[in-house]
């Protein structure tokens, strides 16, 4: 059986996909190690902190209690990460999705022209032995990450309302 020329734009391929997001700094946190990513999110919310504490002080009851104002805006400073995080899980499941899909839809030109594009076994093999091994670890970690963010702002919220 002839094999025919693949006519999916490299960029659009799904491998090709998956190493433009492993390369991507911003998509790049949870690829190796849970502890990365969660050191990468601490730093996103401790850069928003400072603000969050200003945001904060704009309350008249906050502004005579800082500890309760202090807590407030380490809760709200929690959105970022969350925000963060579900960014970085629709990415990944985008790809994941390509990888284990068994046509490759592309647009030649532009929107306007989509068509789709079975894949070879070869290629499917290679892009389900991807998605298994590398993309699900990902998702994972980011589900993992996700839940933690979400008990912490509850725990958080949780508090606040106890002041």
């Amino acid at each position: 059986m002839a094999m025919s020329v693949c006519p999916v734009p490299p960029e659009q391929r799904p491998l090709q996909e998956y190493q433009q997001l492993s390369d991507s700094w911003f998509f790049r946190w949870p690829l190796h190690s849970f502890k990365g990513l969660i050191v990468a999110l601490a730093g996103g919310w401790l850069l928003l902190l400072p603000l969050a504490v200003l945001v904060a002080s704009g309350s008249v009851p906050l502004r005579h209690n800082p500890a309760q104002m202090v807590l407030v805006a380490a809760v709200a400073a929690l959105l970022l990460p969350l925000l963060l995080l579900l960014r970085q899980w629709l990415g990944w499941c985008y790809v994941q999705r390509r990888l284990l899909s068994e046509k490759i839809s592309y647009e030649e030109s532009g929107w306007y022209d989509g068509q789709e594009w079975e894949k070879p076994l070869d290629w499917r093999q290679q892009d389900l032995l991807v998605a298994q091994h590398q993309v699900k670890p990902i998702l994972a970690r980011l589900i993992r990450a996700t839940l933690m963010v979400a008990a912490l702002l509850l725990f958080g919220s949780s508090i606040c309302q106890a002041f």
